[in-house]
């Protein structure tokens, strides 16, 4: 049994290795970037319009308001970066259907990935909401001996992200095949369905956690 499908080396030529995560992470990115065109190549603003963008629109209104309820006011800003997380996690987990897939979310390199992902976007949405001077100075409150106790807390929050998820969808994995060798029938198909609600809410948690600090990011301003 493997911890993680970095371990399933499919190819390697010297230092250079691809693994069952890469193939699986560039497959599902090809999939959502390919869906996304066709979904989006006729929407209407008629009261006319296909299942495929009502399902779009209901995706897209559901995100914005729970991006909004946390606390980042302009949702528009944030919605492309925090709904790619949430569809990437979510599609990764939902795709564990599949008999053989190995979730890449499953893999801490991914989940790494994607919690640096969110450590670049804080400061960035940060100073584009309240300049560099403003948000550097946040760094300094309530005052400046908390300077290196605020830096650990952005490392830690982006180390407790990977880890979280990592930690999650590798044991629901190891757990489901511990019990395909033990039962093979009745216990390994209700512990995928359980696997597909975890994954879910593990996509919102991470996404929601994401939010949470844009938001105190885009705040400094109005702390000001």
């Amino acid at each position: 049994m493997h911890l993680s499908s970095d371990e399933l080396i499919l190819w390697q030529y010297g230092f250079f290795k691809l693994n069952v995560t890469i193939v699986t992470t560039w497959v599902l990115m090809v999939v959502m970037v390919v869906g996304a065109k066709l979904i989006t190549r006729n929407l209407s603003v008629d009261f006319k319009i296909t299942r495929w963008q009502s399902m779009l629109e209901i995706i897209v209104v559901t995100l914005r308001r729970q991006i909004g309820e946390v606390g980042l006011h302009h949702t528009e800003n944030g919605i492309s970066f925090l709904g790619t997380l949430f569809l990437f996690i979510a599609g990764s987990n939902l795709c564990t259907i599949f008999p053989g897939f190995e979730p890449p979310t499953g893999s801490l390199s991914t989940t790494a990935a994607l919690s640096l992902c969110v450590f670049v976007a804080v400061p960035m949405f940060g100073i584009a909401q309240s300049g560099l001077g403003p948000y550097l100075s946040s760094y300094l409150k309530p005052t400046v001996i908390m300077l290196p106790f605020n830096i650990i807390s952005e490392l830690s929050r982006t180390l407790a992200l990977a880890i979280r998820l990592f930690g999650n969808m590798m044991s629901g994995t190891m757990i489901l095949g511990i019990l395909l060798t033990i039962t093979p029938l009745l216990f390994p198909i209700v512990m995928s369905m359980l696997g597909l609600l975890t994954g879910m809410v593990q996509a919102y948690i991470f996404t929601i956690l994401a939010t949470v600090y844009i938001a105190a990011a885009t705040r400094v301003k109005e702390e000001l």
